[in-house]
């Protein structure tokens, strides 16, 4: 399986492509303090990678899954840890998936969000990991309307993936510092998306994602994106285009519906035709390329300080946790 996937890369041309990628999204790793359960044998794993989970001591049947995806150059266990999706599995009860790419696939282990291959429905890194989420659920009995992924930098490209490629398993997704469903292709390239973002109307964003998922009519996936404005890797554009793809899909205008500040930072939250909130954003303003955390003890606090987890006083996972119903 994994020779199958490494073929993709054998010319000179896509080695140099992915090794490119990864100079441009490349959060670091780091070594988690709580440890994972690696699951062998979840699925046919058709984007052959790895699979690990933290389910709490104890943890009752019936709770929700959290499903988050690493950066670039990172690791399961180290973005979990970071991010504090741990440090919440253990405070509020639930149970947390962490998909972990392999170098045979990307050299920098990124997850390939820009890949046609990965990005389809039935195939592919996003396949694996929808098999993950079925094995999930089997295994502790998780709550099937009540699972959610999130991730950062092409873990937050990869989540748009899995709203948009099987929108059906999921209730909610979180993005930081993350692009589009489909950029790479209508930019032309990843960089151009990363750097431009690509020329789409609101209903060409949306037309990618009811593509991914022909015949589907909903419940479409709720959507809240974090993202620096002085983020030079992944540039805000994205944040705006992610926002134009899903109020669409969704049927929502182009018009915020609230307008405040949360720790400091500007805040919008876009309602649909039901008067519920579709998408939520977060511009956190002087942050560079990173998921935001706030390291602490307090009610709110989660997260550790690291590279690519940057301290701005606003933890994203547990922003995302309130808005999914976890806390």
């Amino acid at each position: 399986m994994t020779h199958t996937r490494a073929a993709r890369h054998v010319t000179v041309l896509a080695t140099l492509l992915v090794a490119l990628l990864a100079a441009l999204i490349a959060p670091g790793s780091a070594t988690a303090a709580v440890s994972l359960q690696e699951v062998t044998g979840f699925g046919t794993n058709p984007g052959a990678l790895r699979m690990f989970r933290y389910v709490p001591p104890g943890l009752a049947a019936g709770r929700p899954v959290v499903v988050a995806l690493h950066g670039c150059t990172q690791d399961a266990a180290g973005y979990g840890d970071n991010s504090g999706w741990l440090q919440l599995a253990d405070r509020w009860g639930f149970s947390v998936v962490l998909p972990q790419q392999q170098s045979a696939n990307n050299l920098s282990t990124c997850f390939d969000w820009f890949q046609a291959g990965d990005i389809e429905r039935g195939r592919g890194e996003a396949a694996s990991v929808a098999q993950m989420v079925d094995r999930q659920l089997a295994d502790v009995s998780g709550d099937a309307g009540r699972v959610y992924v999130t991730g950062l930098s092409a873990g937050g490209g990869m989540t748009a993936v899995m709203m948009a490629a099987y929108p059906e398993k999921f209730a909610a997704g979180g993005i930081a510092a993350g692009l589009p469903y489909g950029c790479a292709q209508a930019a032309g390239s990843p960089y151009v998306c990363m750097y431009v973002g690509a020329t789409q109307t609101a209903k060409q964003w949306g037309d990618r994602v009811r593509a991914a998922r022909p015949g589907y009519t909903g419940p479409w996936p709720t959507l809240t994106v974090f993202q620096g404005t002085a983020d030079y890797t992944v540039k805000p554009v994205n944040m705006t285009d992610l926002t134009r793809q899903w109020t669409d899909v969704h049927g929502a205008d182009q018009t915020a519906d609230v307008s405040d500040t949360v720790a400091g930072y500007p805040h919008q939250v876009f309602r649909g035709p039901a008067g519920n909130a579709v998408v939520e954003t977060y511009s956190v303003t002087g942050m560079g390329h990173g998921q935001p955390v706030d390291p602490g003890t307090g009610s709110t606090q989660c997260g550790t300080a690291a590279s690519y987890f940057l301290d701005v006083n606003l933890c994203a996972a547990h922003r995302l946790g309130q808005a999914w119903g976890l806390g």
